[in-house]
């Protein structure tokens, strides 16, 4: 079992940049594949980014790719994604989920563990 914490939201001006980190307790981070998700307000929640258990594949949302990078430090059992050149429709709660294998696809239920969210708010 693993339990995540999200940190690193808060409010930002359209244009900016902003790193959130997914923490993961447990000893086996490195056998978790770890995707970031995000929902906004009365919508479903929407696949992010993912990387795999060695880092070597990071697929992405078509709506991210080029403006945010996702990465992990194994040693320090963390996930972070770097989020530039920031819109207003990026604003949302962002979650990170773990999924116990090699699945870095985008169904949200495919993922086995989730923090709590952190609120990224992107104003004009």
């Amino acid at each position: 079992q693993v339990q995540l914490v999200e940190s690193g939201g808060g409010l930002v001006q359209a244009g900016g940049s902003l790193r959130l980190s997914c923490a993961a307790s447990g000893r086996t981070f490195s056998s978790y594949a770890i995707a970031w998700f995000r929902q906004a307000p009365g919508k479903e929640r929407e696949f992010v980014a993912a990387i795999s258990r060695s880092g070597s594949l990071t697929p992405y949302a078509d709506s991210v790719k080029g403006r945010f990078t996702i990465s992990r430090d194994n040693a320090k059992n963390t996930v972070y994604v770097q989020m530039n050149s920031l819109k207003q429709e990026d604003t949302a709660v962002y979650y990170c989920g773990a999924n116990n294998g090699y699945y870095i696809g985008s169904i949200a239920s495919k993922y086995d563990y989730w923090g709590q969210g952190t609120q990224v708010t992107v104003s004009s």
